[in-house]
């Protein structure tokens, strides 16, 4: 009370002094300005001559053109869902993956009996009405709602979402939007000016600005993704949003932040761009998202290591550890080799080579090189698929896993091997009209209709074909029932 009481008295005199300078004479006033005046030339005396004085940055062009492109984005999911899910922020989330002090943007908990409600930030990149967002503003929603600057609202379709790079793709029914520019985050650099623009607490078209802080992050249980670090105020309700240059260029799409509190610390972290529109284009052209898999555990190497294998500095990616059967494997990778570049591109530090992988398309060929054996060898690759249990993208026209609701993946060999099933999908997570019939996460849908699932894309193709309802055959536990679904 007394600090408050402190303040107020602070505030009162300064407004009085306001009042008093105010009130000087005209004499007085022309002093002020000339001491200001030769204060401002001597400012200006300072700079090195040839060197222009610093100017910051107007942003106030950059939100005007490009701020109708940012929208909201709210959602709502069954709560027993999201309880089932344990203590986590976002929808989408896993905080169990991260460290305690590392999560993306909390929520406010719903009534245990009443919808959940979430709240995100997306923008526009097609004029058509397609929106790109975080995966997990969406995870598992019943509904999403997008509401433009100019306060129309639409319910949007969740046309794909990947949850390794943690990006998702919406649409809408709408024409002649505003969209905005995509830049390259690979010209970006450490120190720039970014801007960010989203719905932190629910407050529409917030603007924070900051520097890059740095680039190619890699943060726990996120290896696929080269973050990019920014010191722009960033809190909850910014996920999904975008972060420009000062160009009016997005550069990443703000996802995560370094908290202790769950609010702004000054550590937050963006997706690039063309990480995202790899993601786009996969999922409106495929319907589903594909990485890269090399199959190899790798760390740093450091300056002791550097000498024990006979490298002039330290660099590169040390592999630990080769998968059975792996990619790498394949191409004759051994533990203790180091890789010092992937396709062309030179590896620094080990985090610089999950990205690159996960961007490159299954089945490709590149070249690697190594340092083996005191010398430096170049091998080709096939690279691999990484299975993404948490991939779940409808794809174009109508698809099983938007109209059913389920994401799922193929049995892994131990499943089959176990004896329970010997085909069938996993459901990884469950919305919609598959979760309200009482499908459950873990279920095996064997069959639909009483035809066998052989594979994710031929449960697509079944469901597409089918009426308004189809009856799931699904192994639960040590039991198998049949669950009837509409899905008209």
């Amino acid at each position: 009370m007394q600090s408050s009481t402190f303040k107020r008295s602070l505030i009162a005199v300064a407004v009085v002094s306001a009042f008093a300078v105010g009130a000087v004479t005209a004499e007085r006033a022309v002093t002020i300005k000339s001491a200001g005046a030769a204060v401002q030339a001597a400012a200006v005396a300072m700079v090195p001559v040839g060197q222009p004085a610093a100017v910051l940055p107007d942003f106030a062009d950059l939100v005007v053109k490009h701020g109708p492109a940012v929208v909201q984005i709210s959602v709502t999911h069954d709560a027993r869902k999201v309880a089932a899910r344990g203590p986590r922020g976002m929808p989408g989330e896993d905080d169990d993956e991260l460290p305690p002090w590392f999560r993306n943007f909390p929520m406010p908990k719903a009534p245990s009996d009443a919808p959940s409600r979430g709240m995100g930030s997306g923008f526009i990149v097609g004029a058509d009405g397609v929106v790109l967002t975080n995966a997990h503003v969406v995870a598992d929603a019943d509904e999403v709602t997008v509401r433009l600057t100019d306060r129309r609202e639409f319910k949007a379709k969740v046309l794909g979402s990947d949850r390794t790079t943690d990006v998702a793709v919406l649409k809408i029914d709408a024409k002649d939007l505003p969209t905005v520019r995509i830049g390259n985050p690979d010209a970006t650099r450490v120190g720039e000016w970014v801007v960010a623009i989203g719905t932190p607490y629910g407050l529409d078209n917030t603007v924070t600005s900051g520097i890059v802080s740095a680039k190619s992050r890699a943060l726990p249980g996120d290896a696929a993704v080269p973050f990019i670090q920014t010191d722009a105020a960033v809190n909850p309700g910014n996920s999904g949003g975008p972060l420009f240059n000062l160009k009016g260029e997005v550069i990443g799409i703000n996802s995560q932040i370094f908290s202790r509190t769950g609010g702004f610390q000054g550590v937050a972290f963006a997706i690039p761009i063309d990480v995202a529109m790899n993601v786009k284009d996969q999922i409106q052209q495929f319907g589903k998202v594909q990485h890269g898999l090399l199959g190899v555990t790798v760390q740093e190497v450091n300056q002791a290591l550097a000498e024990n294998f006979g490298m002039k500095q330290p660099g590169g990616a040390l592999v630990s550890a080769v998968a059975k059967n792996g990619a790498a494997a394949k191409a004759g990778v051994e533990p203790g080799d180091v890789i010092l570049k992937f396709d062309g591109k030179a590896i620094t530090r080990s985090s610089d080579l999950p990205p690159m992988v996960a961007q490159v398309k299954p089945g490709a060929t590149v070249a690697l090189e190594i340092w083996h054996d005191g010398k430096t060898n170049e091998i080709k690759v096939t690279v691999g698929e990484l299975e993404d249990k948490a991939t779940m993208a409808s794809g174009k026209g109508s698809a099983a896993q938007g109209k059913l609701g389920v994401a799922v993946r193929p049995l892994s060999p131990e499943e089959k091997q176990s004896g329970m099933v010997a085909g069938g999908v996993v459901v990884e997570d469950v919305a919609g009209a598959a979760a309200k019939a009482g499908v459950r996460a873990g279920d095996v849908i064997i069959a639909v209709n009483r035809t066998p699932v052989k594979s994710p894309e031929h449960l697509k193709e079944l469901i597409g074909k089918s009426g308004k309802s189809v009856a799931l055959l699904v192994q639960r536990d040590d039991a198998r029932i049949f669950i009837p679904v509409t899905i008209g």
